[in-house]
This record gives C-alpha cells, sequence and structure tokens, in this order.
C-alpha cells in the first residue's frame, strides 16, 4: 500500500512516530518529499504533538525554577532532555541540578549530551551552569570541579566557559584566579573579550590588593598578543588604583604607557588626574591638556575642579567653578552639593552652609552625599537643631539611616539623652520589621560609648533604660559588652554589677569577654577578693585569654603600687 493510500488513523500514528523521533519541521519535510501533501488531519497531528511538548517542557521548567526535587526528579526520567531546544532551557536545567546537588544525575546527562554528538560548547556551558549553581562552593573549587568535570566527558572548555570563569573569580574579587585563567587561555591560543578584560580590571582596582593589581597592569602591556586594541577605560581602570593608593607616580606611569600605545585620554581620565591634583599649577596644566585634546568638560571634570581646588586650600577658585557658562542646567545642583561637600570637609562649614541656604531658597534640594558630609563635620561644634534640619532633608532611607545614626551619636557625645531617644524610636519604626537591623544599628550606637570617656557611662545606662522600657526591646549582647566596657574604663564598679545582671535578665549567659571586663572592673575598682574568685571563673585554654589576663594583673598592680607609694609619701609629710 503507497503512502498516499494509508487510512487516516494509520498516517496519524505513524506522523507521531515521527515527530517524536525527528521534530515537528523534520516530519513535514519528510512527508513531503515521500508525496504525501500535509492535510489538516496532519497539521492537526503534529500541532498536538507540540502542545503536547510545549507542556512537558513548561512543567520541567517550571519545577527547575521552584527546586522542587522530587518532582523535578520524576520528570526528568520521562522527558528526553537532549531533545530540548534551545540550550538556553538546558542550561536552567543544570543550574537547578547544581542547586540541589544532584552530582550524579547531572554527571549522566551530560554524558548523555556527549552521546548525542551535542555542541562541545554547548555541553561547556551546562557544566558551568551546573557548577557555579552548588551552594556554598568557593571560588577555587568552582574552578576545579569546572575542570574535572571537562575531564569526565571529555570536552575541552570553551572560551566562553573560562570568560564566564573569569567573570565569576572577579565578581568575587579572587583576581589572582583570574588572571591564572587568563594565562590558560593564552597558553591555549584564546582571545579575551574586551568585556570580560574591563570586568578584570575593574575587580584588580576593587581588590585593594597592589600585586595583583600591577599583574593586571603588566596584562595591559600583552594586549597585542592577545589581538586586542586598548582602550582609555582600560587604562584609567588602572590611573584609579594607582590614585587609589596614593602612588601618583604609578599613576603617571600608566599615562605615559597611555599615549606610547597612542590612546586618546578621555573625560574620565583628566576627572581622576585633576581631582588628585595637590598643587595649583599642576591643576591649570591638566584643565589646558584637557582643551587641546578636545575632550568635552563634563559634570565629573567640574566636580574634581572643585574638589582640587578645595583640597589645595583655594576656596574662592573653587567656588567660581560654578560661574562657568559651559555647566547644564540640569547638572548645576548636583555640582553645587559637591562645593557644600567639598567646603564641609575642609572647615569651610561657614561657607557650605551658606550655599546650602542659597540651594534651598532656589527651590531645590541638597544631594543626600552632601547632606552626610554637613552632619559629619557640623558635630564637632554645630547646633543641634541645625543637625535635625539636614536630617529631615534626606528622603533616601539608606542615607537617611546614616545620617540618623551621625546624629544620635552626636547626641550621646553631647548628652542630648531627649533627642537621642526620640531618634531611636524614630529607627525602630523604620525597621519595626527587620529585629536583625535595628540590632545593628543599635550597637552602633553603643560602640561609640564604649569607646568614650568615663563620663559616658550614665547616659548608655539611661538609654539602655529607655530601650528595655519604651522600645519594649531586649539588649543584645554587644550593646551589654560595649557598656560594660565603659564601666572598665570609668572604673565604675556599681554600673558594672547593674549591667553583669542585664545580662542575665536578657537571657545571655556570660561567656569569656564578660568574665574578663568584670575581672578588670574588680581589679581596677581594688576588689582584689572578688577578683580573685572572678578570675577562677575565666576559662583559660586560650593563649590570648591568658596574655589578656596577665596585662591586666601586670597594668593594675603596677596602678596599686603607685598609689601605696604616693600614700606614703603623703603620711611622711604629715609628721
Amino acid at each position: 500500500m503507497g503512502l498516499q493510500k494509508l487510512p487516516g488513523g494509520r498516517i496519524n500514528r505513524l506522523i507521531e512516530m515521527c515527530g517524536q523521533k525527528l521534530g515537528t519541521e523534520c516530519t513535514v519535510e519528510l512527508f513531503g518529499r515521500l508525496g504525501r501533501d500535509t492535510g489538516m488531519k496532519e497539521y492537526n497531528a503534529l500541532i498536538r504533538i507540540c502542545i503536547e511538548k510545549a507542556k512537558a517542557m513548561n512543567y520541567l521548567l517550571a519545577l527547575c525554577e521552584s527546586d522542587r526535587k522530587k518532582d523535578l526528579l520524576q520528570l526528568l526520567e520521562i522527558v528526553d532532555v537532549t531533545k530540548i531546544s534551545p540550550p538556553f532551557y538546558v542550561a536552567n536545567i543544570f543550574k537547578s541540578l547544581g542547586r540541589l546537588m544532584l552530582e550524579s544525575l547531572a554527571e549522566n546527562l551530560l554524558l548523555e549530551f556527549q552521546i548525542c554528538d551535542c555542541e562541545p560548547k554547548n555541553i561547556s556551558n551546562f557544566i558551568f551552569s551546573y557548577v557555579v549553581s552548588i551552594p556554598n562552593l568557593a571560588v577555587e573549587d568552582v574552578i576545579s570541579k569546572v575542570k574535572s568535570f571537562h575531564a569526565i566527558v571529555e570536552v575541552v572548555p570553551s572560551s566562553t566557559t573560562y570568560e564566564d570563569l573569569i567573570t565569576y573569580c572577579c565578581n568575587s574579587l579572587k583576581v589572582h584566579d583570574a588572571l591564572e585563567i587568563v594565562d590558560e587561555m593564552c597558553e591555549m591560543g584564546l582571545t579575551l573579550t574586551i568585556a570580560t578584560l574591563h570586568s578584570l580590571l575593574h575587580a584588580s582596582e576593587e581588590s585593594y590588593d597592589f600585586n595583583l593589581f600591577e599583574g593586571a597592569f603588566g596584562m595591559l602591556k600583552d594586549l597585542e598578543k592577545m589581538n586586542l586594541t586598548p582602550t582609555a577605560s582600560m587604562y584609567n581602570a588602572i590611573i584609579a588604583g594607582y590614585f587609589r593608593e596614593k602612588n601618583t607616580y604609578g599613576a603617571l606611569m600608566v599615562l605615559k604607557q597611555m599615549e606610547l600605545a597612542d590612546v586618546k585620554p578621555d573625560s574620565q581620565t583628566f576627572s581622576y588626574l585633576i581631582s588628585n591634583c595637590d598643587r595649583e599649577t599642576d591643576i591649570i596644566k591638566y584643565y589646558e591638556e584637557l582643551k587641546r585634546f578636545g575632550v568635552q568638560v563634563t559634570k565629573q571634570i567640574f566636580m574634581s575642579l572643585i574638589n582640587a581646588y578645595a583640597n589645595c586650600g583655594q576656596f574662592e577658585k573653587a567656588k567660581q567653578v560654578l560661574s562657568d557658562k559651559g555647566i547644564p542646567v540640569k547638572n548645576l545642583n548636583e555640582i553645587k552639593s559637591v562645593l557644600v561637600s567639598a567646603l564641609a570637609s575642609c572647615g569651610q562649614i561657614t561657607d557650605a552652609l551658606s550655599i546650602y541656604e542659597e540651594i534651598k531658597q532656589a527651590g531645590f534640594r541638597l544631594e543626600p552625599k552632601a547632606i552626610i558630609s554637613l552632619i559629619e563635620h557640623l558635630q564637632p561644634d554645630g547646633e543641634l537643631s541645625t543637625l535635625l534640619l539636614l536630617l529631615k532633608e534626606l528622603e533616601d532611607l539608606d542615607y537617611w539611616v546614616d545620617g540618623c545614626c551621625r546624629v544620635i551619636l552626636y547626641c550621646v557625645r553631647h548628652k542630648h539623652l531627649s533627642s537621642a531617644v526620640d531618634l531611636l524610636k524614630q529607627l525602630k519604626d523604620q525597621f519595626c520589621n527587620d529585629e536583625l537591623a535595628t540590632e545593628v544599628l543599635f550597637d552602633e550606637v553603643f560602640s561609640l560609648i564604649g569607646e568614650s570617656e568615663p563620663t559616658y557611662v550614665q547616659i548608655g545606662l539611661d538609654l539602655l533604660q529607655v530601650i528595655k522600657d519604651e522600645l519594649c526591646l531586649s539588649p543584645s549582647r554587644k550593646c551589654l559588652d560595649f557598656l560594660l566596657s565603659a564601666c572598665v574604663n570609668a572604673k565604675d564598679l556599681q554600673s558594672s554589677l547593674l549591667i553583669w545582671k542585664e545580662y542575665e535578665a536578657a537571657g545571655l549567659p556570660h561567656n569569656v569577654l564578660s568574665f574578663l571586663r568584670m575581672y578588670q572592673v574588680l581589679l581596677a575598682s581594688g576588689k582584689y577578693n572578688t577578683a580573685k574568685m572572678m578570675l577562677n571563673q575565666i576559662p583559660k585554654a586560650d593563649t590570648h585569654v591568658r596574655c589578656v589576663i596577665k596585662a591586666c594583673q601586670t597594668s593594675y598592680a603596677a596602678s596599686n603600687a603607685v598609689k601605696k607609694k604616693t600614700k606614703k609619701k603623703g603620711g611622711k609629710e604629715e609628721r
């Protein structure tokens, strides 16, 4: 019987079988070649196959997103993953296997892809997708596991996988590992993309490791071997790093290298150079060079000029930058805010506040960073009312929290208890659903008390009472530790005994640190017998603990000897 004469039921079953094995497009093409016109019934059969596959695929991807292990395993038993396309979907499946740590299943699936002649670069991508999704895996282990999986399926890592690994290392600031991968790529004749190189240079800048930074700079000299053309932003990242390290000579050497490579400096280059000038002549020199190169004067350049002049003590010239007609109206307020911040940080508080008032009268708002700068530099001798007014200007929550903590610390220093309490209440209201954030912020306040003069103990105790009675919060261990430290500094035995009881009331068992601090207070107060009893309760297995105990005994023994000697001298004089 010819294909043309097959009954509808049989042809439908044949189409379904071919559709399952070959796919819908290949099936239509095959039947066309065999002389069978694709009619409505045949298309319906193919549509039914597509819908069933789409359902299965949607279920599979949904299970991958939800990480429902049992259901995912059941579906993977009936779905042929090697038939799934595009590869992006398969990568999502491997990511889920990684999150669920199903290593044996991942390995089996990778071997299946190898057998069915899947493109090596896709298999390499699946490996990377799986490994980086494994929870709590150190960067070194990620690199090792990626290599071992490639060895198992006998596939060479693709350039894309290498670059993904480099980016992964850079995001974790593991620049040393990233540079080793770059070396591997070069040995294999693979080249980096510009985007990956930018990522590597940025990570080098952020790593604060000068040796790695030098390595990244050395790599710039080998760009020709990688068939890459250097860009200004690559050199800018290196220049910024040198300036951050206060290495002006290194930054200028990079600038020279930039010139030799025939790379034209851009506005960002000159922004770094100008903002790090410590002489007025250098500011003028770089500004003239900027114009000679035809580089556009951006808002960053205007900001750099302001900061540079302010740092050189040329405050009037910093103010004169605002009169430049090249400043776009839309950037004027932002640049004025930079001037306020620069003046405040250089101690020119009166001028900074004056410009702040001008901005307000013009109907604009000061930028949050400038407000924080004003709050920070107003604190030594500013008025609380001004600080509270500045705090109200902050609308962004992160900046407001930063500013609020600074004003609370001011209140603690100047013993404005009621204002400190009011701000603590506002903080609690902002983080009513986040106890951890509230605890961290309160700990920051008490840390100041622990490091301050002895006279701060009482305001610390008052704040502790407020936290318990008015805010209905239990003090954290750090909070009590800081207060106990303040008692040590003040040699205040009575207050330390109160705080000692607070540990118990808060359900916090005394630990080595609290025992040591209490031991210090007892020695400082001359309660040697009680101190000896406390000493017996301190675990001494740790070397550092023994060193602290010895240092305390030496310190307070010497202090006691001086006191006795003074008393004896006083007695002789009386006789």
